[in-house]
């Protein structure tokens, strides 16, 4: 029994060193949100991104399919207020008007805990994954604060949500090209403990309904893809 114990304490003492490297290196690389200027420049900026992912064909668009990163697949009907979410086995008609009035498609349960649970679990997944989809086209909503932040001799847009969604207060830098299109933007979200994250935007396609999306994001090289897709009027 005593070499149990000793190899236990010696793996305590591993991952403790392990975890004390981790922090060291996130206390090291991590950011401070930068400082910006809230205006009408900010507000310029923001419309510029918009213009250049065609804003009206976003509002225009009636239904958009697609699966995040192989793992939840989602038909969104903006117009209608409904999306459905499936999650493997899971299928549920989230009301995005009232959480309450939600469906579960299946599998079907009659314990009123498990199907809340399920609902809150779609809310969550298409929180994250429509996010990941459709960033951009939500940088003009009313509960978005906009600054411009001067980094690296270039404007970018820094955008913190102060309310909606499932993290309200996370703060997201976007760095765009010399056509405003967006490559990438940096984050300091309460799910990260390391502020300025990188995460890139690429693989712009225009869609079906003349929408611009990115169908490939990365972060630390580990691509997120988004397949699928499609949209309509």
């Amino acid at each position: 029994m005593k070499w149990i114990w000793k190899t236990l304490k010696v793996l305590g003492i591993i991952i403790l060193c392990v975890l004390v490297l981790l922090t060291t290196i996130g206390v090291i690389i991590s950011e401070d949100l930068p400082e910006g200027k809230e205006g009408a420049k900010a507000d310029e900026l923001a419309k510029e991104i918009l213009k250049e992912l065609n804003y009206d064909a976003y509002k225009n668009t009636k239904v958009i399919s697609w699966t995040f990163a192989g793992m939840h697949s989602y038909e969104w009907h903006k117009d209608e207020n409904y999306v459905l979410v499936n999650s493997g086995d899971e299928v549920v008609r989230l009301n995005l008007k009232d959480y309450d009035s939600s469906q579960i498609i299946s599998p079907k349960v009659m314990d009123d805990k498990i199907r809340q649970q399920q609902i809150q679990r779609a809310i969550k997944n298409f929180n994250n994954d429509s996010f990941w989809l459709i960033a951009p086209y939500k940088l003009m909503d009313d509960e978005v604060e906009r600054r411009v932040v001067n980094t690296e001799g270039k404007e970018a847009l820094l955008i913190t949500y102060t309310s909606g969604g499932t993290t309200p207060g996370d703060s997201y830098l976007w760095i765009v090209d010399e056509n405003y299109r967006p490559k990438a933007f940096k984050m300091w979200v309460s799910i990260i403990p390391i502020g300025g994250v990188t995460a890139k935007w690429k693989d712009w396609v225009k869609t079906q309904s003349d929408m611009i999306l990115s169908t490939e994001k990365s972060i630390f090289g580990l691509p997120i893809s988004i397949t699928n897709l499609e949209t309509s009027n």
